[in-house]
């Protein structure tokens, strides 16, 4: 019982943390179509002699924020909007995750979380982006919303965009601090009964080599040139943002105008994160080199320990002939390997072009859980297909691997290690059992902490709201 409850207790947690990025996200998608179908029916209302009735559709107030009936609807069609079930989900269920996120935002206030505009804009680009890419039209999402225009419409969503933003770093602040020693793991582990252990499904480890093609000064010269045309352009009075959307290659950036925010823990490579933290506000890099390419930074705004920038990153062409120069290298390297003049460990150490791996002879950690196993059912479909019909030490053939930015390596795969389904074992899956013991105890942190803010906070629910039956002590009974 204890696993199968911590499942449901995960369950649940993850619906809050999902639920206010769920909404007003991709409710334009076919929703005329859709909306009568995925709304839960309403429970008859009963309004007893002195009991206060709804008022413009108010359901329920928490602090400074308050919660409407059609904010349920919306949430119906928001889960069904992204392939998801509400066939066991309740109203009262999705009132008491829509309380959540409220009271989320509203202690945020308190506790001087500041969500900057700089901030909302860039989630708006965003979520206004994906919205135009499903339908086309911006007044037909306008239209759905029942905005009399454009600006009006922003207005509206850029509220809960903050909202959504507020209670997300409210949860963050929550459980960053929460750790799991080792005693903890395994005083968990052994509280599940033996018969209720999980069972985790088959695993395999995975090597590989990669061999990158070099790319001339030339080509070099010519992407700093570039950027320096760019740098000049900005210095002059053009926008940095919309340079970085015409010309970034970071797709992870690009659509918001090359926007990042970060800190000196955030995990940037350290080339990066030595020129963002070496510029003032205002001031534009000169171009720098990364494992991705080339950049330039501009730094928008200094917060303390924290930074907002622009960047553009722009990666050089490779050659037909440096492409086949890679692959007859690689050739040699895995010729070498099968005639067992060197191991595919040492020869990823001295051979293979990739940091990350080379030092643990070409092993791949799982991103993830940061284990170096991979589930088979839960692996990235592209590496399974390469790895899936590979025979224990077989060596791939050279596979030529084009990233999300364009940049092309060639690589060798092969499998070091096959894991059977089998029932779990403290010492053989200690990362995966650890991390239920640290999530068990975030969902512990945050259920103490509503507790202790639904106590001290202004909650009023109103009219047949009044008799849920909430996981939370909302009705303060």
């Amino acid at each position: 019982m204890l696993l199968k409850k911590l499942q449901l207790k995960t369950i649940d947690y993850r619906f809050g943390l999902t639920m206010c990025f769920l909404l007003f996200f991709n409710s334009v998608i076919s929703a005329q179509e859709i909306i009568k179908d995925v709304v839960a029916e309403k429970p008859a209302e009963a309004v007893h002699p002195g009991q206060r009735q709804k008022v413009d559709g108010i359901i329920a107030t928490v602090g400074d924020y308050i919660v409407l009936d059609s904010d349920i609807d919306k949430g119906f069609l928001e889960i069904t909007a992204q392939g998801g079930s509400v066939k066991d989900i309740t109203r009262c269920q999705m009132l008491g995750k829509l309380l959540e996120d409220k009271l989320y935002a509203h202690q945020a206030i308190q506790d001087s979380i500041i969500v900057s505009d700089a901030e909302v804009r860039t989630m708006m680009e965003d979520r206004l982006n994906y919205m135009l890419q499903q339908v086309g039209d911006i007044n037909k999402v306008v239209a759905y919303y029942k905005k009399n225009s454009v600006e009006e419409f922003k207005t509206y969503f850029s509220d809960i965009l903050k909202e959504q933003k507020l209670a997300s770093e409210m949860r963050d602040k929550i459980v960053k601090d929460v750790e799991i020693t080792p005693e903890e793991v395994r005083n968990f582990f052994k509280k599940i009964p033996k018969d209720e252990l999980p069972t985790f499904g088959a695993e395999m480890e995975v090597a590989q080599i990669v061999i990158e093609p070099k790319v001339s000064k030339e080509d070099k010269q010519k992407v700093i040139d570039r950027l320096n045309a760019i740098r000049k352009d900005v210095l002059e009075g053009s926008s940095f943002a919309t340079k970085a959307v015409l010309y970034s290659l970071d797709p992870g950036s690009a659509p918001n105008g090359g926007f990042y925010k970060m800190t000196r823990k955030t995990p940037f490579v350290k080339e990066f994160k030595d020129v963002a933290f070496s510029l003032q506000e205002g001031e534009i890099s000169e171009p720098f080199e990364t494992t991705f390419g080339y950049h330039i930074i501009m730094v928008d705004k200094i917060k303390g320990q924290e930074v907002e920038l622009r960047h553009i990153l722009i990666s050089p062409t490779v050659s037909e002939d440096a492409l086949k120069e890679a692959k007859e290298r690689i050739i040699n390297i895995r010729n070498k390997i099968v005639s067992k003049e060197i191991s595919f460990a040492d020869a990823a150490r001295t051979e293979s072009d990739e940091k990350e791996t080379r030092a643990n002879g070409g092993t791949l950690v799982n991103p993830n859980t940061q284990d170096t196993r991979f589930e088979l059912t839960k692996m990235d479909p592209t590496l399974y297909s390469q790895v899936s019909n590979l025979k224990d030490d077989e060596v791939s053939q050279p596979l030529l691997n084009t990233d999300d930015k364009g940049k092309k390596t060639y690589k060798l795969i092969t499998v070091t290690n096959r894991i059977d389904e089998h029932v779990a074992d403290y010492a053989k899956d200690y990362t995966k059992i650890k991390e239920l013991a640290l999530k068990e105890k975030q969902i512990n942190a945050i259920a103490k902490w509503f507790d202790t803010k639904i106590k001290d906070t202004y909650i009023k629910i109103i009219g047949e709201y009044r008799d849920c039956t909430f996981a939370n002590n909302w009705l303060k009974k």
